[in-house]
C-alpha cells in the first residue's frame, strides 16, 4: 500500500516534558507520540510539528503530520494513540491529507496565548499554567505598548537567538496582540505569520515590565528599532505560554 499522510491536532501539558522536539536524553512530546504511532502502525513513524515548544510550554492546538504505509481508520487514531500515551497528552483529531501537506511549511498563521495571574495568593491549581505577578499591573499600559508589535518588524530585540545564528531574517509579521483580563487572570493573545525562538515570551516579558511600571509603553518602537536585546526584554516564564491554534 502507498504511504498515506495524516494530520493530527494535539493538546498537551508541557510541565513534565523537555519541549516538543525529540532530544537525545530527555522525554519530549514528539518522542512519546512517535513511539505510540510506531506501535499502532507496526512501522517506524516520524512526525513533523507545526513548530517547537520549549520545556514547560503547553499546547491547545499543536498540529503535526506523519506518513504511514499501514491503513489506519482516521476515527481510530485518537482513540488508539491516546490509550498508549500519558494522560497529559491528547490527540484531539486526525484526518487524511494530501501527500504534499506539511504541518510547518503550510501553516499560514499561529496564535499563542500567555496567561498571567495577578492574584496576591496564587491559586495552587493555576500555578502550572499561569505566571504569577504579585506587583500591581497596569493593563491599559500593556495594551498601549502592545500596539507597537502589530505589523511587519524586525524582532531581533525580542528573540533569544544569538547574533551569529543561522536565522536568515528576524523580520516577522504580527496580526494582533490582544490583552484582556477576567477574574484576576490576564491573557495576552499573539497571532502572527511566524515566530522566532522565545519571541512570544520575550514580548510578554517586556509587556509585564510595562505593566508594573518599569518600562514606559512608549519605549516599544525604540526597542524594536534598536534590534538589541536589553534588560527591558526579559523572557517570561514558560508555564504561562500555550500554542493555541494554527491556521492553514
Amino acid at each position: 500500500m502507498p504511504k498515506q499522510r495524516y494530520k493530527i491536532t494535539i493538546a498537551y501539558d508541557g510541565t513534565k516534558y523537555a519541549g516538543w522536539q525529540v532530544q537525545p536524553k530527555d522525554v519530549t512530546v514528539q518522542s512519546i507520540l512517535e513511539k505510540a504511532l510506531t506501535k499502532m502502525t507496526g512501522t517506524r513513524v516520524k512526525i513533523h510539528g507545526s513548530g517547537r515548544t520549549d520545556q514547560g510550554v503547553h499546547a491547545r492546538g499543536q498540529v503535526a503530520h506523519f506518513d504511514s504505509e499501514t491503513a489506519v481508520p482516521v476515527s481510530k487514531i485518537p482513540i488508539v494513540v491516546n490509550g498508549l500515551i500519558p494522560s497529559g497528552i491528547k490527540v484531539l483529531s486526525a484526518r487524511r491529507v494530501a501527500p504534499d501537506f506539511h504541518a510547518r511549511r503550510d501553516a499560514k498563521a499561529k496564535e499563542y496565548r500567555y496567561f498571567i495571574s495577578r492574584k496576591i495568593i496564587e491559586d495552587p491549581f493555576e500555578r502550572l499554567y499561569t505566571a504569577n505577578v504579585k506587583r500591581k499591573i497596569d493593563v491599559k499600559a500593556m495594551r498601549r505598548a502592545a500596539r507597537a508589535f502589530v505589523g511587519r518588524h524586525n524582532f531581533q530585540a525580542f528573540t533569544a537567538h544569538k547574533r551569529n545564528s543561522t536565522i536568515v531574517s528576524h523580520v516577522r509579521t504580527i496580526y494582533h496582540v490582544r490583552v484582556s483580563e477576567s477574574d484576576g487572570i490576564i491573557c495576552i493573545a499573539v497571532k502572527g505569520q511566524g515566530f522566532l525562538y522565545k519571541m512570544v515570551r520575550s514580548m510578554v516579558g517586556c509587556l509585564i515590565r510595562v505593566g508594573v511600571g518599569d518600562v514606559s509603553p512608549d519605549c516599544l518602537p525604540e526597542i524594536l528599532k534598536s534590534c538589541k536585546r536589553t534588560a527591558k526584554v526579559p523572557t517570561a516564564q514558560a508555564c504561562g505560554l500555550f500554542l493555541w491554534k494554527v491556521w492553514y
